[in-house]
């Protein structure tokens, strides 16, 4: 019995016979549902790679949408500037700057936090502004170093990328820096030489793609860079020696007009101009107008003997004051008697300076300082140049002050080409940072005052270093002669006592001059335990070691056979 009832359970029935057909459809219905479960699961797996399939050959058939990355411009590279000799002073080197995409960004902020950890000073709100935009691309930071570079990309952000860029390098730092000038971050010329070359075409053929590297030659100046570092050297310990504001110093060369070396501190690195705009970094040797002081007597004296109404032989009385209405005009350390003109000048006095000019006459003072170029801009290369300032009515008093150089203002350098002029046999050359042969100065020079005129003029200046103010200037061997210049400066409206600007005039060899040097110190103090700070104790020693070291480089051979008294000129 048992073993037919088991026998019915296997074959799916019971002790009752309708049993067995209610079990059967239950599981029948139950695998109908299951498999409908299975094909539902199959299709949507099925739907949703069709839709992924379809996704990716519809991206594989549509063009991504450009982007317009930046480019490597040919026309971005610039010609070395180099000195006279060959020495590079300016280049192009090859620099990375960072550029993002910022539809490729997908965290800004983690994006801005990681560039931060490289470049700390990163402005995160400006960022974010640039990188929350629908823009194709956009600049971070130009110019990078190279280290900057490789810890970018290793913080693996996507939507980051460098392009190769030229930068300028000047491998002189700031030793010629007023002279070279600046470029913007796109290579093109802002200031100094670097600016002059574009204008010469340099900005045209970058236009048109034409200035290659392979194009451009070097631009030659005529600085010579040793020379350059003599002068920015000595300037920088004058400054501290003598504690002054400013200073400044350029060697011209006195048969040519070429700028050997000129330089004004405070100045600037052109490799990181951060500072370059600031006030106080102004090129004051050509962008700076001052009342030049004592200097401009050698201007004053030149005129009178020029105009042969005066001679070397000649006397005047400088025992008193002269006074116009308020005015007192005074020497610092008068001699209170007669002077000659020689005496005028080695003594530096205001009294018999003022008396010669007042013989020439008002109309023939300013003709004369028009002639020697003191009262036009001067002619350069560089573009920051300075007019000269004067009285917009010349009257008696204008012309006297001015014969001791007060009352108008100059530029230094303008200053240096017209001394240069007294000295070199009268020839009034233009200044140049090109190099130029003595033919080609003879080309453009203009003749101002007479041969004779311009050697008593070399023999007072060799007379005021051997006995006059200039003492402190002499070099043994290159025979120097110069004028000192001590200004008051003018503060709201008024002559400062206390504030000064000293400069001192030099050329060398004194007989027959290769070289001018002039020296300016803004303001500087007397040295611990002396009274005075007059030129002839801080800018004459000053020029006295320009020269010292400077004229070996340029070539002046030294000469002791020159006999101790200054020469003596015929006065005929």
């Amino acid at each position: 019995m048992k073993a037919a009832f088991f026998d019915r359970w296997r074959r799916g029935g019971t002790h009752s016979g309708g049993g067995s057909i209610v079990v059967n459809g239950a599981r029948r219905a139950a695998g109908s549902r299951g498999q409908g479960r299975v094909v539902m699961a199959m299709a949507m797996l099925f739907g949703i790679y069709a839709a992924i399939g379809g996704r990716l050959v519809h991206l594989g058939m549509t063009e991504e949408e450009a982007v317009e990355l930046p480019q490597s411009r040919v026309m971005a590279s610039r010609p070395d500037l180099v000195d006279r000799n060959g020495e590079v002073l300016a280049t192009d080197i090859k620099t990375a700057s960072l550029f993002a995409e910022p539809r490729r960004i997908v965290d800004i902020d983690s994006a801005i936090e990681k560039l931060q950890t490289v470049l700390p000073n990163l402005d995160y709100d400006d960022t974010y502004r640039r990188l929350d935009s629908d823009a194709g691309f956009v600049w971070l930071r130009r110019q990078l170093s190279p280290r900057q570079q490789s810890e970018i990309l290793s913080l693996g952000v996507p939507g980051l990328g460098f392009r190769t860029e030229k930068r300028r390098f000047y491998p002189g730092g700031a030793t010629a820096s007023h002279i070279l000038g600046l470029v913007n971050v796109d290579n093109k010329g802002t200031a100094g030489m670097e600016k002059y070359v574009d204008e010469q075409g340099l900005a045209d053929l970058q236009a048109l793609g034409l200035a290659g590297p392979d194009t451009l030659k070097p631009v030659r100046l005529s600085i010579d860079l040793r020379a350059q570092y003599v002068v920015h050297d000595e300037l920088s310990k004058a400054m501290e020696r003598y504690r002054t504001i400013a200073a400044g110093a350029v060697i011209l060369n006195a048969r040519t007009g070429e700028v050997m070396a000129m330089a004004s501190l405070p100045d600037y690195d052109p490799n990181n101009p951060y500072n370059a705009l600031e006030k106080d970094r102004l090129n004051r040797m050509s962008a700076g107008v001052f009342e030049m002081g004592s200097t401009f007597k050698l201007f004053t004296t030149a005129m009178a003997l020029d105009s042969r109404k005066v001679t070397l032989n000649d006397s005047f009385d400088a025992s008193r004051p002269l006074r116009f209405g308020r005015f007192t005009i005074n020497d610092f350390h008068g001699k209170r008697r007669v002077l000659s003109v020689p005496e005028i000048f080695i003594y530096s006095s205001n009294i018999g300076t003022a008396k010669m000019a007042d013989v020439v006459g008002i109309e023939g003072h300013r003709a004369f300082l028009k002639r020697v170029g003191l009262l036009d801009r001067m002619p350069t290369e560089l573009p920051e140049v300075a007019r000269p300032t004067e009285p917009a009515e010349w009257k008696k008093l204008n012309s006297i002050t001015i014969s001791y150089g007060h009352g108008m203002a100059t530029t230094p350098l303008q200053t240096a080409a017209a001394a240069a002029a007294m000295l070199n046999g009268g020839k009034l050359i233009p200044p140049t940072f090109l190099p130029r042969s003595e033919e080609e100065a003879v080309a453009v020079a203009e003749q101002v005052i007479a041969p004779e005129t311009s050697a008593k003029m070399r023999y007072l200046f060799r007379l005021n270093v051997e006995k006059g103010s200039g003492g402190r200037a002499e070099v043994p061997g290159y025979y120097v002669g110069g004028k000192t210049g001590t200004a008051e400066k003018v503060v709201n409206g008024r002559y400062s006592r206390d504030k000064r600007f000293n400069a001192f005039v030099a050329g060398f060899p004194a007989d027959d001059p290769d070289y001018l040097v002039l020296v300016i110190l803004d303001e500087p103090k007397p040295e611990e335990g002396k009274y005075y700070a007059t030129a002839g104790m801080n800018a004459a020693p000053t020029v006295h070691n320009i020269i010292r070291r400077a004229a070996p480089i340029l070539g002046v051979e030294p000469d002791f056979g020159h006999e101790a008294e200054a020469l003596l000129v015929s006065y005929q």
